[in-house]
């Protein structure tokens, strides 16, 4: 099974010119995955285990729904700002924070899709590993492959994705390795016309870009709880089985004794 390696936050920023944070989502939301996945490998119960697992699945489908929505938006904004450029020789500044506002939420939306896409493989190859009987079932995933590890592919999709966009743009990673470097850069940026249509057009791609992916990533998280429910279900019967019939074992007649009465099971 691949190791899953975690995207560093260097990463994110490195990746996103047009990046910036999350606002309205984050505080609600920031840490939900990552840390659930921490919390579940350390579970030793599992029944504990599962009910973390199916509760988080309904978080994260309910915070792809926000971060999608909240892209779109970001999406639209974006082509507003191109079009306000185009009629004008340069956009102001207080429009300017705006963009950068903007750019900084769609950094943020990168960062949770990544982590999510890491927490989501961890939980596969935890139930992997501690359950047989989930790590038999074959997926319906191209090529039968684990979930982990499409986790990881998509992963590594998203991010080269972002890099093209910005490779296209003649822009650098190295430009964008920290916080405080992507800003100036933004600000750099900003001096010329030339220079915010650059930064708008990259993110106005990379905001498109992602719409898809975390609809895609929704889609591959539902699968994985689609599984999951059927192999918790079809665990629950084969108990229900396994109870059913020591009952009948204990309740069945006991051979009759020489006396005719009937020897009884004591414990």
């Amino acid at each position: 099974m691949p190791r899953r390696t975690s995207t560093s936050s260097n990463w994110i920023v490195a990746t996103m010119t047009a990046a910036i944070a999350l606002s309205s989502i984050a505080p609600a939301y920031a840490g939900s995955a990552t840390g659930a996945a921490t919390e579940w490998t350390q579970l030793a119960n599992n029944a504990q285990l599962i009910d973390l697992l199916k509760s988080s699945g309904l978080q994260v489908d309910n915070q792809l729904t926000q971060i999608t929505q909240l892209a779109e938006q970001i999406q639209n904004q974006l082509k507003i700002y191109e079009n306000m450029l185009q009629n004008t020789a340069q956009l102001p500044d207080h429009i300017w924070g705006q963009v950068e506002s903007d750019l900084n939420r769609l950094r943020s939306i990168v960062d949770q899709g990544q982590s999510i896409s890491f927490s989501m493989g961890n939980a596969d190859d935890v139930l992997q590993q501690r359950f047989k009987s989930y790590a038999d079932l074959k997926t319906n995933l191209p090529n039968a492959e684990s979930f982990s590890s499409t986790y990881q592919s998509w992963s590594d999709t998203n991010r080269d994705t972002i890099g093209s966009t910005l490779k296209a743009a003649s822009l650098t990673a190295e430009q964008f390795d920290t916080e405080e470097g992507t800003m100036s850069s933004l600000r750099s940026m900003s001096e010329s016309a030339d220079g915010q249509m650059k930064a708008l057009q990259v993110g106005h791609q990379i905001a498109a870009q992602q719409v898809s992916q975390m609809q895609k990533l929704r889609g591959l998280v539902s699968q994985q709880m689609t599984m999951m429910g059927t192999w918790l279900q079809t665990e629950q019967t084969d108990k229900d089985l396994a109870q059913t019939r020591r009952e009948e074992f204990f309740r069945a007649t006991a051979p009759s004794t020489s006396g005719g009465e009937k020897m009884k099971v004591e414990w």
